[in-house]
């Protein structure tokens, strides 16, 4: 493990969790990468000792080189309960009082059109006590009406944050209802328009949004998704949001795999806090080196499973199957990226059969972690399409592997979805009736994790 930082960026450090040994002709080898960031200017612009208030402030990361976007779903359907609309009114007003000084910002009014609502005419306001007041106020005057167009909403979104020339960039998403008003395709495209360019989090008030869509905007925005069911937690969920948005002090560090000739990625996958497969994501970084985004990073740890096939060797052999290096790029792009840490995966030949056929516990863990997420999904989708027999058996395994893994909170939540006759066994029964928000909340979290017991 190495190390490597700067004053105004977090440290970061790289741990890899793996069994180097093969047997012979073995050619998979599988790592967990731990990369954890701690300190060095995680102070949320607080300054940091033996600095001055205006150096911290000016620092890159800090909240002054912050910029956030709240969209609110103003969409007719807000006004069904009419509670809904002023819960939503009220939660954003909680996000703006969350704002740190000098954090520049943004609320967008979003129906089949998307309109900045404050500042307004494409601006972004820097707040402090009267910015923040004004905004609440024209919070107050929003109302329900139109209908749903996620995509605009996205592309005014990285309008407002590009101009902003800011180090963190990150938006806050809120709907209740489909995105009826765009083509499917209007809404990808501006996914990937915004892709690398800020990240979002997204959350689905009520029952009556569509699952697949607010997690595709958290999945290619590297943000978080999730359900509030009730419109009265809305407060405190984007309270919860916005402290964890001003938390964060660096943005677009990469995760750079160098393998060499010969040793095929086969894939790159973060497997905790949740699942994301990053493995179609990776831009070019030079002769067999690749990046793959990991997004913005405040004080937390995230773990990746990164698997690869290296060519056939004899006993006794050994090689380098690939070096992981966190990459933080020079915003001018006049200077070379930045080493930030970097950790190294072995590949060694041996006839020692229990060496070569153990499992490294880590890997074991995230292996049962992904599964769990894609049983999951598959047995809620043939819940859906009538396949009883099919559901049964895809929930009955995530049962057993949530249970073998301490997954607790997912373990709960399949039990309001099946009847747990054995979790070790994964003998389950289908519930006749299952609430919407119930079976929503499940397939919204199925893809969080647990930490490996170390």
């Amino acid at each position: 493990m190495a190390n490597f930082s700067k004053s105004n960026v977090p440290q970061f450090s790289v741990e890899v969790y793996q069994n180097e040994f093969l047997p012979e002709g073995g050619r998979e080898v599988n790592a967990i990468v731990t990369v954890t960031s701690t300190g060095g200017g995680t102070t949320g612009g607080v300054p940091l000792p033996g600095t001055a208030p205006s150096a911290a402030a000016d620092a890159p990361g800090r909240a002054a080189d912050a910029a956030v976007v709240l969209m609110v779903d103003c969409s007719g359907s807000m006004d069904y309960p009419p509670t809904k609309m002023r819960n939503a009114r009220d939660a954003t007003a909680a996000a703006v009082d969350t704002l740190r000084e000098g954090t520049r910002f943004a609320v967008v009014a979003g129906t089949h059109v998307a309109k900045d609502v404050y500042p307004g005419n494409g601006r972004l306001a820097v707040a402090d006590a009267g910015t923040k007041a004004q905004a609440k106020e024209a919070l107050r005057r929003l109302s329900a009406g139109g209908g749903t167009a996620i995509g605009s909403w996205l592309r005014l979104a990285d309008r407002l944050l590009g101009a902003a020339d800011a180090g963190i960039r990150h938006g806050i998403l809120l709907t209740d209802g489909r995105n009826e008003h765009e083509a499917p395709e209007d809404l990808r495209a501006a996914l990937d328009a915004c892709a690398g360019r800020f990240t979002c989090d997204a959350r689905g008030v009520g029952t009556d949004w569509d699952v697949k869509e607010v997690t595709s905007v958290a999945s290619a925005l590297l943000g978080t998704a999730d359900i509030v069911a009730d419109p009265s937690h809305l407060a405190a969920d984007f309270t919860r949001m916005m402290e964890n948005a001003m938390g964060k002090e660096v943005a677009d560090v990469a995760l750079r795999l160098w393998t060499p000739v010969g040793v095929e990625i086969r894939f790159v996958k973060q497997v905790a806090p949740t699942v994301e497969d990053l493995t179609g994501r990776r831009t070019e970084a030079g002769p067999r080196a690749g990046d793959y985004p990991t997004g913005s990073w405040g004080d937390e740890s995230r773990d990746y499973h990164v698997c690869v096939r290296v060519p056939e060797a004899g006993i006794g052999r050994e090689m380098l199957a690939a070096r992981a290096s966190l990459i933080l790029p020079d915003p001018t792009g006049a200077a070379a990226p930045q080493v930030l840490s970097q950790g190294l995966v072995r590949a060694v030949w041996t006839d020692d059969m229990v060496a070569s056929t153990s499992i490294n516990p880590q890997v074991a863990h995230y292996t049962g972690q992904a599964e769990l997420a894609q049983v999951i999904q598959q047995g809620l989708d043939a819940r859906k399409s009538g396949d009883f027999d099919g559901a049964t058996a895809k929930l009955g395994r995530a049962v057993q592997l949530a249970s073998a893994s301490g997954n607790e909170e997912t373990a709960k939540l399949l039990s309001k979805v099946v009847d747990v006759v054995d979790a070790a066994t994964g003998t389950v029964r289908l519930k006749a009736k299952v609430a919407e928000a119930d079976e929503m909340t499940l397939e919204t979290r199925s893809t969080k994790t647990v930490r490996v017991k170390k």
